[in-house]
């Protein structure tokens, strides 16, 4: 069976979960502390990143982005990635726009002062002003995602792509943190809602991270 190294708040990694089980594909998830550097895991990603899938024939892919878009090319029949190259170029733009300017501007802030500080840089206390950056950002962002959602069924168009689920795979480790204040933010809600009544959402909103509980509404599909 295909192998896919991850962390469970990784929303890199989450991105290749979510678009393996909207394909239907069977795999097995194993756990990468990349903290540790592993000799094992540096040989197959020299970048000492996850996720990074292995396939039953030994292939190995490293990188989110080219995950994703390999398997939308081998498997093909419900694609992700748009039928055009503007269907494309717009797709890419807002996987882009969550893979970068969102990881940077919230869930570097706010996972990676809350969670992985304490793997990285032991001993060190979580910047308030990155939190408090991250919390501001995340509000930007979603209004951002709101006035999308309001102009398009999705948000790349009338399908769900890889922009919705890039999106999904950010957003889902924010609400799992709790610092989404959905009341101000209905139209990102309502997408949210949509995103998180898919199948493929079903083993992401049963995560759980030891010592690190989820919001209290985090796995509900009708949310505050």
């Amino acid at each position: 069976m295909r192998q896919l190294y991850h962390f469970w708040l990784s929303p890199f990694s989450r991105k290749v979960r979510l678009v393996l089980a909207e394909k239907k594909l069977d795999f097995e998830l194993v756990a990468e502390p990349v903290w540790e550097r592993r000799e094992e895991f540096l040989r197959l990603n020299p970048a000492g990143q996850v996720p990074v899938l292995q396939e039953e024939d030994g292939t190995i892919i490293a990188d989110s982005t080219v995950i994703c878009e390999y398997i939308d090319e081998v498997h093909n029949d419900a694609p992700l990635m748009g039928s055009t190259p503007v269907e494309r170029a717009e797709i890419r733009r807002l996987v882009a726009w969550f893979d970068g300017k969102f990881n940077t501007e919230v869930t570097d802030n706010l996972l990676g002062e809350k969670y992985l500080k304490r793997y990285f840089a032991k001993g060190s206390t979580p910047d308030t002003g990155c939190l408090r950056a991250g919390r501001v950002n995340v509000g930007h962002h979603l209004d951002y995602l709101g006035w999308l959602f309001e102009r398009r069924k999705w948000l790349a168009g009338d399908h769900l792509t890889m922009a919705d689920i890039a999106a999904a795979a950010q957003i889902s480790v924010i609400d799992y943190m709790g610092d989404i204040k959905w009341a101000r933010h209905e139209r990102a809600k309502e997408w949210y809602m949509r995103i998180k009544s898919r199948p493929s959402m079903r083993e992401i909103l049963a995560d759980r991270q030891v010592g690190f509980p989820p919001s209290s509404h985090y796995a509900d599909l009708d949310f505050e």
